[in-house]
């Protein structure tokens, strides 16, 4: 059974909503054109500052047959429930996209949001069922 809030039928809805809205008001206030190593903090702050709980290069660990075969970063986790994957790009592509569901596949998180602060703010919900996944983490 997926974990559900106040948002109607959407995983974790009340809290992605939280995290967009957070968003946006961190690319009004910087705008477009600085690296990822820019927003990533600014966005920690900004979500702190709306009372949620980042965790910045939160840790990923692929396992292979129970053991530990690469180990990867997520820009930012939030509240243990939504992995951030930031990008600064002109355009999402299909890599990016990959990038995250890798990302909720390895861990026992069943939402990812793909933030870009491009030219365009742009963002993409995932889902990623922990029904559906193999057994990849040991989290």
């Amino acid at each position: 059974m997926q974990n559900h809030d106040d948002s109607g039928d959407l995983v974790h809805g009340n809290l992605t909503n939280r995290i967009l809205r957070t968003f946006f008001q961190v690319y009004n206030e910087l705008g477009s054109g600085f690296l990822e190593a820019v927003y990533r903090p600014a966005l920690a702050r900004a979500l702190r500052d709306n009372g949620l709980h980042p965790a910045i290069e939160w840790p990923i660990d692929v396992f292979f047959r129970g053991e530990v075969i690469a180990h990867f970063q997520a820009d930012v986790v939030v509240d243990n429930k939504v992995i951030l994957e930031l990008k600064a790009v002109r355009n999402v592509l299909p890599e990016h996209h990959a990038q995250l569901i890798h990302y909720l596949r390895a861990t026992t998180i069943e939402v990812g949001l793909l933030l870009n602060f491009g030219r365009n703010p742009e963002f993409k919900r995932f889902i990623y069922s922990n029904q559906n996944k193999r057994s990849l983490f040991q989290r």
